[in-house]
């Protein structure tokens, strides 16, 4: 006789309630899984790819250019926030082509609201790292 398995089969798809009715840790364990495939699923974007390495390089030169946690937590959390920024832009341009390929004035509107928002959590970035290395060459 073949083993029961009772894990949910591959082909079959969860009910999009289902993390509604967890409790404790489950649904805390359920919503991390959900978050690792966001950031895998980011990860097959380019932009987000590439601001993922610039982070890995970025984030260590935060501790060694802040002087306080205040510096630190600015740098460090200015390329978290690209990051993040970068993340829900893609959920924007993903839904709005889910709806349909053809072009509308608001699904344009809405994928350059979040381009903007990409660009201008760039810019902080940019600025506050600009302005951190600006003092410490300074100093």
């Amino acid at each position: 006789m073949k083993p029961m398995n009772t894990s949910t089969p591959s082909n079959e798809r969860e009910s999009p309630l289902a993390q509604k009715q967890r409790r404790g840790l489950s649904r805390v364990w359920h919503a991390f899984g959900y978050s690792v495939a966001g950031l895998r699923a980011g990860w097959s974007e380019t932009a987000f790819r590439q601001e993922a390495i610039l982070a890995a390089l970025m984030l260590p030169l935060a501790f060694w250019l802040g002087n306080s946690w205040i510096e630190v937590a600015a740098l460090a959390g200015s390329v978290v926030l690209v990051m993040v920024v970068e993340l829900l832009n893609t959920g924007i341009e993903t839904a709005v082509d889910r709806i349909g390929p053809e072009w509308h004035a608001l699904s344009k509107r809405a994928k350059d609201m979040g381009s903007a928002a990409v660009l201008l959590s760039l810019l902080l970035c940019g600025g506050i790292w600009g302005a951190a290395l600006w003092h410490h060459i300074l100093a």
